[in-house]
């Protein structure tokens, strides 16, 4: 898969192509149909397939502050695409500039001069534009006047449920990792890098991995979660995962500690993911030692037997 910054990065000579467009902030089921579907088409009619997607979001430049927690950073994202099929991933910088381009222009300058749309696959939901006033019945009319097919998908539901990044991020914010897989298709990951912690889990007879994280990341709710730890180039390790502030020694920093079952190494400074599949309980606070322990215990014996 080719990867863009920037859509003046299209190579000369570029002939048309099906286009998706779309943040695709954890890359959903409902997103992969989409992308899928975009694929699929631009095979059926010969040409290359696009994903035209946005760095950082918008609403973060839109409305500052209010950058919603990321269900998948960058390279993660781009891994998901790729699995997809798509030929090429063209991440846009969203700038304050950008935000005010009207619909139109968006249209015209992108999709028709850059990109020499065939097809454009976009969601029923689809907004764009200065200040998002264009939808799937202006790019439709622009597709006529411009020359290219638009198809729009059906959200994608099961049980009644439609599957958005906002329904799994409140997933993931209410510690409900399996209802977030469900949506996803996959265990909800989050990444980070290795950093020393107050060594209090190795004194406890547990040492743990203190993973420093993107700050907009999707974290769970406190508690205790089974997961699988992700090592560039190992096999995955079984994790108990804490996610809190320790309160049984008066913590105030917010941590992800992962003890990986069975495993000796170091760890420190390496960057590893966690996907997480189960939730096990909420944090505690102990008035003694022991009883944390014996804790920690069973909850490695739990992590066992929800990883199989």
């Amino acid at each position: 898969m080719q990867r863009w910054r920037g859509y003046e990065a299209v190579p000369g000579g570029w002939g048309r192509s099906v286009v998706t467009i779309g943040v695709f902030d954890g890359v959903h089921k409902g997103h992969q149909t989409i992308i899928g579907h975009a694929v699929a088409r631009a095979r059926e009619l010969g040409v290359r397939s696009v994903v035209l997607t946005f760095d950082p979001h918008p609403a973060e430049v839109v409305r500052p502050g209010s950058h919603p927690a990321v269900l998948t950073e960058p390279a993660r994202k781009a891994e998901l695409i790729e699995s997809l099929g798509a030929d090429v991933l063209c991440v846009v910088p969203f700038t304050p500039e950008f935000s005010r381009l009207p619909a139109e222009e968006f249209v015209h300058d992108i999709l028709v001069e850059h990109l020499h749309a065939a097809l454009v696959m976009v969601g029923g939901n689809f907004r764009f534009g200065h200040r998002a006033a264009g939808d799937v019945a202006l790019l439709e009319r622009l597709g006529r006047t411009f020359g290219f097919g638009v198809e729009s998908g059906p959200l994608v539901a099961e049980a009644g449920t439609v599957f958005s990044s906002t329904y799994i991020r409140s997933c993931v914010d209410a510690g409900d990792v399996a209802a977030a897989a469900a949506a996803l298709g996959r265990p909800h990951r989050v990444e980070g890098v290795v950093v020393r912690g107050d060594q209090r889990g190795r004194e406890l007879g547990f040492p743990t991995a203190n993973l420093l994280t993107h700050r907009y990341a999707a974290i769970p709710a406190d508690g205790v979660y089974a997961a699988r730890l992700v090592r560039r180039g190992g096999e995955p390790l079984a994790a108990a995962v804490s996610i809190g502030t320790n309160p049984t020694f008066s913590g105030r920093e917010r941590r992800v500690e992962a003890y990986a079952l069975d495993f000796t190494g170091d760890l420190y400074g390496e960057r590893l993911a966690l996907d997480f599949v189960a939730h096990l309980r909420e944090q505690r606070t102990y008035d003694a030692i022991e009883p944390l322990i014996a804790q920690i215990g069973e909850d490695v014996e739990r992590t066992r037997r929800a990883l199989g």
